[in-house]
């Protein structure tokens, strides 16, 4: 029987265990050791019958065999342990946001070079049925040339998200709305249309103030170097529960909305001498009980880790896209250390 891929998961969170469940459930896969400073007890993942350590450095320590380690901590340690891990000789998954810097993203992928480690960032919205079919439709020039491009992600995140206790909302920690909500957003705008310059941003804080260290809501605006002008309007003040994310598309030959909660519906496609094909379901959204998140779609991740390191395919998201979206949400907010308005 061929050998499997031994993994280790780094903070056993809502979307570290659903690291761990995936690398569970994969038969190529082998999950070997989980990491959390908590005491394992509160953390509810007896299930996984493995070692827990309380740091990576025990986990480094130990003799355990590993092939890939999983970072799914908070954004700011993402950094720190991503280079612990590519040191140790260990191929690297990341979550979202890569880091909180570019300078840090850069030293990450240096270090997987020096290593010869593979780095990967987790950015699951592309795996969607309507991501993948916009994607083609760029790649293939259907919509011609692009005029405009709006981004709108208007979601609920109030204090059942943003307790005292948590990591969330901590500006050393989170780093921000753009980094811990919306760069999946970024990182698709990136995917499609590229590179942006000529930014100009304006932000507010309505009703974060008691609950978080940064904005809440902002209006972002940006020409693409490809050609076209695009903007990102973003707020976590929506009442109660998410309103929408969404991405509208305006072009030479059509234009098209994708959106819903989860960017898993076409909303509107009219495009010249084309026909819109029957596309697959969307999964379900990540459902933290008083909040949703984005699709959940992190089987394919571990699946494409799989498949890279056994040389049966390319990175699906690689380090190098997960520092322009770090580039990019830094660039944003360097206009927000000027303005001072918060």
């Amino acid at each position: 029987m061929e050998k499997k891929i031994k993994f280790a998961v780094v903070g056993c969170g809502h979307i570290g265990k659903r690291h761990a469940e995936m690398i569970a459930r994969n038969e190529e896969c082998e999950l070997v050791a989980l990491v959390d400073v908590k005491d394992a007890s509160t953390l509810n993942i007896d299930h996984f019958a493995v070692p827990v350590f309380n740091t990576l450095e025990e986990l480094l320590q130990s003799d355990l065999e590993i092939d890939v380690i999983n970072v799914a901590s908070p954004n700011g340690f993402h950094a720190d342990q991503g280079m612990q891990i590519l040191e140790s000789g260990r191929h690297l998954v990341i979550e979202k946001p890569m880091s909180l810097t570019k300078t840090d993203s850069e030293k990450l992928i240096f270090k997987g070079l020096q290593k010869h480690k593979q780095v990967f960032c987790v950015m699951q919205n592309r795996y969607s049925p309507p991501s993948v079919w916009l994607k083609d439709l760029l790649d293939k020039g259907t919509l011609g040339k692009i005029f405009m491009v709006q981004i709108n992600c208007y979601w609920n995140r109030d204090n059942r998200y943003y307790k005292p206790e948590s990591w969330h909302g901590k500006s050393d920690l989170d780093g921000g709305t753009l980094f811990t909500q919306f760069s999946h957003f970024l990182d698709l705008m990136y995917w499609y249309f590229g590179d942006v310059k000529n930014i100009q941003a304006k932000f507010a804080d309505f009703n974060h103030a008691e609950l978080t260290d940064f904005e809440d809501s902002g209006f972002v605006s940006f020409d693409f170097v490809n050609g076209g002008m695009g903007s990102l309007n973003y707020s976590t003040s929506v009442w109660d529960k998410n309103l929408e994310s969404s991405i509208t598309v305006i072009a030479e030959n059509g234009s098209v909305k994708v959106g819903g909660q989860y960017m898993n519906e076409v909303e509107y496609c009219h495009i010249k001498d084309y026909e819109m094909p029957e596309l697959a379901e969307t999964n379900p959204g990540n459902d933290y009980g008083a909040y949703k998140g984005s699709a959940a779609n992190h089987h394919y991740i571990i699946e494409n880790v799989v498949d890279v390191i056994k040389g049966r395919d390319s990175i699906t998201t690689n380090a190098l896209e997960g520092l322009k979206v770090v580039d990019i949400i830094e660039r944003i907010y360097e206009l927000k250390i000027k303005q001072n308005d918060l």
